[in-house]
């Protein structure tokens, strides 16, 4: 089977700049992402080793009301969301705020998402 840079670079956990500037090809076999992983490159060593873990370079967004997925590079900005959406459901399909809770929303997330968190009222 026949993969995308783009799926290289998720299945790496690198930025798909690096994948390119890397000349990892517009397609590879799953054999040669295998060869990747279990032999990487000096590159892909030295990025591992500088990563500090605290931010992922992906994160799986999926929405809350209707299941929509999709894979982003998270911004230095989002904080830890308790859920997502997709920007067109309407507020009375989401899930229900506890009460003595307070909602943030964030557009802007991913391709088509809005971010929430929900936090107790003595933190907000």
């Amino acid at each position: 089977m026949v993969i995308s840079r783009r799926d290289a670079a998720l299945a790496l956990d690198i930025p798909m700049e690096m994948a390119q500037r890397h000349g990892i090809p517009s397609r590879l076999t799953e054999a040669e992402l295998r060869d990747l992983q279990d032999n990487p490159p000096a590159w892909l060593v030295q990025s591992r080793a500088n990563r500090t873990g605290k931010r992922p370079v992906w994160v799986q967004l999926t929405c809350a009301v209707c299941g929509y997925s999709e894979a982003a590079r998270p911004k230095k900005w989002w904080p830890e969301f308790s859920f997502v959406f997709c920007g067109h459901h309407r507020n009375s399909e989401l899930p229900e705020l506890f009460r003595g809770e307070v909602r943030s929303e964030y557009e802007g997330i991913g391709s088509r998402f809005v971010g929430v968190v929900d936090v107790p009222e003595s933190r907000a």
